[in-house]
């Protein structure tokens, strides 16, 4: 393995990694109903199911009718930068994240669109990017008829903190 690779799989920090990457968190977003965006507990953070913000308006549509599946990934990878930011917020720091352990990813889609699973790798790609191999995860791709406020794909995540 060159040391490049080495680096890429165990960075001096995650935060560093961001910049490295040229990636700017969103801000993070306010609930839109009754949840909490993280909750901790013990060292295990449950992030709540986020929206695809892009310039600050959610992404719409539904998957087999007037989304296209690449605008998708794009929402699903604006999910987990959403994801991110949410945890930066409440546990001030990414060099915390000790292991991604799971996404659920949900695609509003017409009961004929079956490439769920490609839609999600958007967020799954993306804590590949940031974490190395801390960022390969458990998953849910799952279709769904609608998702609040007409939002194309919605993701969850739970991370292990240290």
């Amino acid at each position: 393995m060159d040391s490049r690779n080495a680096a890429w799989r165990t960075p001096v920090s995650y935060e560093a990694r961001l910049k490295d990457l040229g990636i700017v968190l969103p801000e993070s977003s306010a609930p839109l109903a009754s949840y909490v965006p993280v909750m901790v507990h013990g060292d295990m953070a449950f992030v709540s199911g986020q929206l695809p913000f892009v310039d600050g308006e959610v992404v719409t549509g539904t998957l087999g009718k007037d989304v296209a599946l690449e605008d998708a990934i794009a929402a699903a990878r604006a999910c987990g930068l959403m994801i991110l930011s949410q945890l930066r917020n409440e546990i001030g720091s990414l060099d915390r994240v000790k292991q991604v352990v799971k996404l659920g990813g949900f695609v509003a889609s017409t009961p004929d669109f079956t490439d769920q699973h490609k839609v999600v790798n958007g967020a799954s790609d993306l804590m590949a990017e940031i974490f190395g191999d801390a960022g390969r995860h458990a998953r849910a791709a799952v279709g769904v008829p609608c998702l609040p406020v007409g939002a194309a794909v919605e993701v969850d995540a739970v991370i292990a903190l240290g």
